[in-house]
């Protein structure tokens, strides 16, 4: 098979499996729809003397969470009906199929990215007097748009490293939601727990500075990519390694 048979297959899957497309659905409800409340709650100039992204992102919070189960499901759903076995019987190309999910996977991370970003911007810029002027507000806008696919392929990475899904729904969802913001807060950790993939892609939205934080915005989403790329690359030797036949 093609690499283009490989995707169309990947493709396909994706469709036809409801847990999967509507993954997306819900991280860009929860992304667009809390931050949009938040925006109409405050009202025209409620943004004043504030960080507009606290309120622009405020729905990532709980949608990020939808964003990484995107990641988990591409990938291991596959582990846990023991498909990934007739998967690769039929692509024997291991390097081809995990390509495949990645490429899938960075591609619905980027639409979901480009929509719930543009959407929040114009929600929270209707509602609650968003200035498009604001110095780095451009950067925010594409750091929050590199963040989704980051995060499905970072989770992708993640769970085929694991190899299993039950325990990459377990410990990547509640640390994406509360692990990483309960480290940050504990002394003597926080100064560690800022060099984590999600804290980092998250300060990169920010517009201002925050004490304590030992790298700049632009820095956080490189912090981001570089556990992402490292997690795609140990996702991909766990995939060369895996036993079939095991299973």
């Amino acid at each position: 098979m093609t690499m283009a048979h490989v995707l169309r297959a990947e493709r396909i899957k994706f469709v036809t499996l409801p847990s999967q497309w509507t993954a997306p659905l819900v991280a860009l409800v929860l992304n667009v729809g809390i931050s949009a409340a938040l925006g109409a709650a405050a009202g025209q100039g409620g943004l004043s003397g504030k960080d507009p992204a606290s309120t622009i992102y405020y729905g990532l919070n709980f949608g990020h969470v939808a964003i990484a189960c995107l990641g988990i499901l591409l990938i291991g759903q596959e582990f846990n009906t023991r498909m990934i076995s007739v998967s690769l019987t039929v692509i024997p190309r291991r390097g081809h199929l995990y390509l495949a999910k990645l490429l899938l996977g960075a591609g619905l991370g980027l639409l979901l990215g480009l929509v719930s970003t543009g959407v929040s911007f114009l929600a929270v810029g209707a509602t609650a007097g968003l200035d498009f002027g604001t110095p780095g507000l451009a950067r925010s806008f594409v750091a929050g748009v590199l963040y989704h696919p980051l995060m499905v392929v970072l989770c992708l990475g993640l769970t085929s490293m694991l190899g299993n899904f039950t325990a990459a729904l377990g410990l990547l969802t509640p640390m994406v939601f509360l692990g990483t913001t309960w480290l940050a807060a504990i002394p003597g950790v926080r100064e560690a727990g800022q060099f984590l993939p999600d804290r980092g892609g998250l300060y990169a939205m920010r517009l201002q500075t925050e004490a304590g934080v030992h790298y700049g915005h632009w820095t956080g989403l490189l912090i981001m990519a570089l556990w992402t790329v490292a997690a795609a690359f140990g996702g991909l030797r766990a995939m060369r390694r895996y036993d079939a036949s095991s299973k």
